[in-house]
């Protein structure tokens, strides 16, 4: 991942200009991150609901056992691939409805957890990945280390972790499928902080065009997957099962 900088002009004529600029940039760099964040805990949220209402509604039980169990796990990763590589000929409000289309399915596929683990353990799990989310977000945002140097690293971990959980299925080992589960914790944990500082880094890049509408929802769609991820392996050791 390249390095980011600020292309923010430095010089100006006058100090009065040059601090009305800084304000009006920081107060455009607040506003974008806490549209980044409204829209990524609104998609949790709406994840959450979805799959607790499809899990008690009993439909979980009964479709998740079906072929279709494949459909509705896999539905999440093409509406990730079509934000992801057709951001740029979609309009914003594409773009926000795909992202609403991507949460709701993603509460179909994770009504799972709902059937397999206790609800005080679910929401346990919950509540510790938001503080950790908080935190390492937190630290992204804030901190003067650049950290894209740790980005093609902390890509490559999560390959090896897709390749290593495929295997795992024919394998059906528990020690791997723990280890998997502690490296997947830190992995987005790591790319947690690193996703921030990248999405802050890109309102220099995007401030004051059409891109920024667009930005906000793939800013909001890394984080979803970071704290979604983060929580899903987090539960392989938390979760209790009924």
């Amino acid at each position: 991942m390249a390095n980011w900088s600020d292309p923010r002009t430095t010089a100006a004529p006058y100090p009065s200009q040059a601090g009305t600029r800084d304000a009006a940039f920081d107060a455009g760099l607040r506003s974008y991150m806490l549209s980044v964040y409204n829209y990524m805990a609104s998609g949790v949220l709406l994840t959450g609901v979805v799959a607790l209402l499809f899990a008690n509604s009993g439909l979980a039980a009964q479709v998740l056992t079906t072929p279709l169990r494949w459909v509705i796990m896999l539905a999440p990763l093409g509406f990730v691939m079509v934000l992801s590589f057709g951001i740029n000929r979609l309009s914003t409000a594409a773009a926000q409805g795909l992202f609403w289309a991507f949460a709701v399915v993603m509460g179909l596929s994770m009504s799972s957890i709902f059937l397999v683990f206790t609800g005080t353990s679910i929401a346990q799990t919950f509540f510790a990945t938001a503080a950790a989310f908080v935190g390492l977000s937190l630290f992204g945002y804030t901190t003067k280390k650049d950290l894209s140097a740790f980005g093609t690293f902390l890509i490559m971990g999560v390959v090896g972790l897709l390749v290593a959980s495929v295997l795992n299925i024919f394998l059906k080992s528990g020690t791997l499928t723990l280890v998997i589960s502690a490296v997947g914790v830190l992995l987005f944990a790591g790319l947690t902080a690193y996703d921030t500082q990248r999405i802050k880094s890109m309102y220099a890049y995007v401030a004051g065009t059409d891109m920024v509408g667009k930005t906000v929802i793939m800013g909001a769609l890394s984080l979803y997957l970071d704290f979604v991820n983060m929580f899903q392996f987090l539960l392989s050791f938390m979760g209790s099962r009924d």
